[in-house]
């Protein structure tokens, strides 16, 4: 089973390291991820692990922790006690530094103010101090012992007689306290903004729902008592509180949280309705089919808030220079204030020296690079109705240079009429529309809802009825072996078309051929359109640097009719299942990296295959186990804008990791003093501070300009970069 935690007080990497240790430290669990950015622990179990077992592991090693079904604090709370940690500091921190640079004295005064803000700011000590003890040292670690070290230099200055001002920096502690925390409120700020999509979402789902009793009457229940079963009462402007089906009503309603389509869809009896929806002007009497996680509602909102749980790829790299990056800087301080004092330049600015290196380095940016790009990433996709799985699929359509399509439904419509019927003589029309329908009854392939459409109503029923994926049906009718298919199930039973079921006025349709008793009786032929938007899609990857190909299970001429509309320049036709997979598996061996785009059903095993798999329509399916994103609505627009926005997050993941890695590069340095003999400079502890919070703002500021991401159809912001 699943469980999720609201953790708070991790600051990087090694933060989310030390939490997820600790939770798989707990008998049962067996897999445990935290979502840094988002401040969550998602953890797989055991059915019979005590959340409270967890929440204590978590808080033994110094950090909050909330079982997400309890009651959590709410982010805001947690955000207001950070402001009033950092504004008191600030107040500590103006008499304190006025004191030490004014010339006033007062040296026992500006230790006590040290203190105080030291004591404001005691997890930065708790926290370091207890990763300290149990080997795996993170951000507060530097940052408590650079602030300690200043602390205790100057209380021992202080105590042994030694009360002179140069001898004594308090205001380096008091600052060095500050100035981070000042920084890292703003960074919670700026990340709480990264989560708006789901914070959106989540308050979508109406508190209250109107349930009629099986005598009609209306009550007012909290919508997490509805049950599967319940008639649900919708008003016009109501939101839709479950994933359910029309028993009476009519009215239109918008699922743009659900889909992104703006224009709403008229709803009638029979049809479905899912939760978070908004019904708009009539009144809906709805029959709940699924409640709670079950819903299409809550499988969105949990995949956009899993996505940042998942590391990319791309993020291994900084996960391992994360994991020794603490030891590191710990002795290249060791080794800064050994030199300085050695060289002669006085334990005294040998000391500030190391405390600079210690609170300068910056562990959080490395561990912020990812998630935080990701989460933006994912709140964008969400609200265009594209749901990434996780970062892997992300950093997988990111690098695509290959899109394999199937036609039906994606290409096309997916409606399919029947506009040709061509019958053997002696057999009529209605004859073989009917047979064609006893053997489709019951199947919900398009082709098949075609006919059913096209026919009369069913008058046999098919025994020992075989559907054969990609190819038909067979079965018998009143003893006799009769089938429906395509051209190559014709030929496997050795039946012989003549030569009027290849006449011109076929070409480019679907044909249907029905066979009884081994003979060829006749054949119906279909047209499905290409979906609107589906040509400009085909550009816009093709534009973007992509091969774009079609593989689909229909005959040849129909496929590049199709792909003559749309643009695709590469048809593979007449696939199973299994030879797209094949198609799909021997591309990834010659190097493409593909991304397979399908309704997630019949193209199930290339999706499997793919280097991502891309389900389009999937609607209320958004679960689709085959497939890493999930396009909401039936728009191939929606593929193209999959691949950018992914392009978009990758190149915003390695901008990320440069700005983390390059500051650190250069800011080490800085502090050690390795410029000092060049051009004479020296980074007060302070100013290295204050760097250091602003690194991590750097790099939650710039992956939130993912959000000037531009629908590539507008020909806006956004335009791919080639791989």
């Amino acid at each position: 089973m699943e469980q999720n935690f609201k953790i708070t007080g991790m600051s990087c990497t090694g933060c989310a390291a030390r939490v997820e240790k600790a939770a798989r430290g707990v008998e049962g669990v067996q897999e445990a991820q935290v979502n840094l950015v988002a401040g969550n622990l998602r953890v797989i179990c055991a059915s019979n692990t005590d959340a409270r077992q967890i929440v204590d592991a978590v808080r033994r090693i110094g950090f909050g922790a909330e079982h997400l079904a309890a009651a959590a604090p709410p982010p805001a709370k947690e955000s207001a006690a950070a402001g009033w940690r950092v504004l008191v500091s600030l107040l500590l921190l103006i008499p304190l530094v006025a004191l030490h640079h004014g010339g006033y004295g007062f040296l026992w005064g500006q230790l006590v103010l040290a203190v105080g803000i030291a004591g404001v700011n005691y997890r930065f000590f708790t926290r370091g101090v207890s990763s300290l003890l149990q080997g795996e040292p993170g951000m507060d670690a530097l940052v408590s012992m650079g602030a300690g070290v200043a602390l205790i230099d100057s209380a021992l200055h202080l105590f042994l007689g030694s009360e002179g001002a140069d001898a004594m920096y308090p205001e380096t502690a008091g600052m060095i306290l500050t100035f981070i925390s000042v920084g890292k409120w703003l960074e919670a700020r700026a990340t709480h903004r990264t989560g708006r999509a789901v914070e959106k979402l989540s308050r979508l789902l109406p508190f209250e729902s109107t349930r009629l009793t099986p005598a009609g009457d209306e009550e007012r229940v909290p919508t997490d008592s509805l049950r599967v079963g319940d008639l649900v009462l919708v008003r016009p402007g109501e939101r839709i509180p479950v994933d359910g089906e029309v028993e009476q009503g009519n009215s239109a309603v918008d699922e743009s949280t659900l889909t992104g389509e703006s224009m709403p869809v008229e709803k009638t009896t029979g049809s479905r309705v899912f939760a978070g929806t908004l019904n708009a002007d009539g009144v809906l009497r709805v029959r709940t089919r699924k409640v709670g996680e079950d819903s299409a509602f809550s499988a969105v909102i949990r995949l956009v808030r899993d996505a940042a749980s998942h590391k990319a790829p791309v993020a291994r790299l900084a996960d391992k220079v994360a994991g020794i990056f603490v030891p590191v800087v710990v002795g290249i301080a060791c080794i800064t204030a050994a030199v300085w004092g050695i060289l002669g330049f006085g334990w005294e600015l040998a000391l500030a020296r190391a405390v600079a290196v210690l609170v300068i380095s910056c562990p959080c940016a490395l561990g912020l690079a990812t998630p935080v790009a990701i989460m933006v990433g994912a709140g964008i996709g969400a609200g265009k109705g594209i749901l990434f799985r996780n970062g892997e699929a992300m950093e997988a359509a990111g690098r695509a240079t290959c899109v394999a399509m199937d036609k039906t439904g994606t290409l096309t419509l997916g409606e399919p009429r029947i506009t040709d019927v061509l019958a053997r003589e002696g057999v009529s029309r209605d004859e073989l529309l009917q047979l064609a329908a006893n053997l489709e009854q019951g199947a919900n392939h398009p082709l098949a809802r075609a006919v059913l459409s096209a026919a009369p109503v069913p008058d046999a029923t098919a025994e020992r009825l075989r559907a054969i994926p990609g190819r038909g049906v067979q079965g018998e009718i009143s003893g006799v072996p009769c089938a429906a298919g395509s051209v190559r199930l014709m030929e496997e039973m050795h039946v012989v078309l003549p030569a009027e079921a290849e006449a011109p006025q076929f070409v480019g349709k679907t044909l249907l051929h029905i066979a009884r008793d081994g003979k060829w009786i006749g054949c119906l032929a279909a047209t499905d359109a290409p979906r609107p938007t589906a040509a400009a899609a085909v550009r816009t990857l093709h534009d973007a640097g992509m091969r774009v190909l079609m593989l689909t299970g229909d005959n040849a001429h129909t496929a590049r009719t199709v792909a003559s509309a749309t643009g695709v320049s590469e048809v593979h036709a007449a696939l199973s299942p299994q030879e797209k997979e094949e198609f799909v598996r021997k591309l990834g061996e010659k190097g493409e990296r593909v991304a397979m785009v399908g309704d997630g059903v019949n193209d199930a095993p290339a999706l499997a295959h793919a280097s991502v798999g891309i389900a389009i329509g999937a609607g209320a399916d958004v679960a689709a186990e085959s497939a890493g994103i999930i396009l909401m609505h039936s728009d191939p627009m929606d593929i193209a804008r999959a691949v950018l926005l992914s392009r978009a997050i990758l190149r915003k993941i390695r901008q990320n990791l440069f700005l983390a890695f390059i500051y650190n590069v250069i800011a080490i340095p800085l502090a050690a003093g390795v410029f000092f003999p060049v051009c004479g400079l020296l980074l007060p502890p302070a100013v290295a501070a204050a760097a250091m919070g602003l690194s991590s703002l750097c790099v939650v500021g710039n992956a939130l300009l993912l959000r000037r991401f531009r629908d590539p159809a507008g020909n806006l912001q956004g335009r791919a970069e080639k791989n």
